[in-house]
């Protein structure tokens, strides 16, 4: 079991979070995780993270075993945070290891929200979230939307909380060098949630402008649909202009940033995207979809919001930014402007992973008596 340490500046509680994998894979869930986790340790918290072996988040029986390993493991007085991704396993755990201890949801997104999975799977991924969200005694959601959501699925509205990501103060993006054509950016892992099928799509019916697209994420999440954008790319003829970037390090990312045009993510659904503040404090302009919290996290004056999977509207957006955009007068410029003020109000870490704090203790108490199994 991994122990996070600080230098115990104040006195925190006993925290457990239950997430699959290692905290330093780059995803915008795992980011959050890793930074509210670092920030509650180094302030007196003991944050554990166990290793859970099995298959998340449709759990198999390894990882149902793993998630009541972990609960046996850890002191009664431990506050257990289940991450969404091992969220529908919790309703795998018998009722008698669930009594009596305090469990707090985690929940970035719901599982059954993600694109891409077979029916059968979103049927029963959606089951196990709404046994199991009122086991717990309270759940911490990364957006208003995302707060609706669970509601939805079970969750008692009067023990939600809403903590969004931090953001981190970045320099304004300077943009390609003189005479490179404008790069466009697009940040996620390559999966059909982000829809980067359709920004290849969206691309090639505007082939005949100047412009070259970075994809900068992991290609090895859904190597079946990392394969289809690829042969796309090349059935298209765009293979010398779309870029596959892979998992970058943070020093690499902040490189596209800066030489980034626009920021475009044609995701199908977002918790929250924290791609799209990262972009938003670099002063980029951006364009996203309407779908899920995006509209709640991209204000309306610095980003383009299209359908999603709507290939011809996103590539009329990109389309607006690259035309007759250049000038202080031009669209690109405006958003970009606009991006730039809305970013002196993104929330830093630190505010952040101190409403965390806040929500834990707020919500730190046994989930509900449950009836006995028979």
């Amino acid at each position: 079991m991994g122990q996070l340490r600080g230098t115990g500046l104040s006195t925190g509680g006993t925290l457990c979070l239950l997430v699959p994998g290692p905290l330093d894979q780059r995803t915008g869930g795992y980011l959050y995780n890793r930074r509210m986790m670092a920030w509650l340790a180094d302030r007196g918290w003991q944050v554990s993270v166990p290793r859970l072996e099995g298959r998340f988040p449709d759990p198999d029986a390894r990882a149902g075993k793993a998630v009541a390993d972990a609960f046996g493991a850890c002191p009664e007085d431990t506050t257990l945070l289940v991450d969404s991704l091992v969220l529908p396993t919790l309703a795998e755990v018998p009722r008698d290891v669930v009594r009596g201890r305090t469990i707090i949801a985690l929940v970035h997104h719901l599982a059954s929200d993600e694109t891409g999975i077979p029916q059968a799977t979103r049927r029963r991924l959606s089951e196990r979230e709404q046994e199991a969200l009122p086991r717990a005694s309270g759940v911490i959601v990364t957006s208003a939307y995302t707060s609706d959501r669970v509601a939805r699925a079970g969750a008692d509205p009067e023990r939600i909380r809403v903590v969004v990501p931090g953001t981190d103060p970045a320099p304004a993006a300077n943009g390609p060098q003189a005479g490179e054509p404008a790069m466009l950016l697009c940040v996620g892992a390559l999966v059909p949630r982000k829809g980067q099928d359709v920004l290849v799509h969206a691309l090639s019916l505007e082939r005949a402008r100047s412009w070259r697209c970075v994809l900068a994420g992991s290609t090895g999440r859904d190597p079946e649909f990392v394969l289809r954008v690829r042969r796309l790319v090349e059935e298209e003829g765009l293979y010398n202009r779309i870029e596959f970037a892979g998992e970058c390090t943070g020093e690499e990312l902040a490189r596209l940033y800066d030489r980034a045009s626009v920021f475009v993510l044609p995701s199908y659904f977002e918790g929250y995207g924290m791609a799209l503040t990262e972009a938003i404090a670099r002063g980029l302009p951006v364009i996203s979809t309407n779908s899920g919290a995006i509209p709640h996290t991209v204000p309306g004056d610095a980003g383009i919001l299209v359908p999603a999977g709507d290939a011809q509207a996103l590539g009329a957006a990109v389309a607006s930014l690259l035309e007759g955009s250049i000038g202080e007068g031009g669209r690109r410029a405006g958003l970009a402007s606009a991006a730039r003020r809305h970013a002196a109000s993104l929330p830093d870490w630190e505010t952040q992973a101190g409403a965390l704090a806040e929500a834990l203790r707020s919500l730190g108490s046994p989930t509900p008596t449950l009836p006995r199994e028979s």
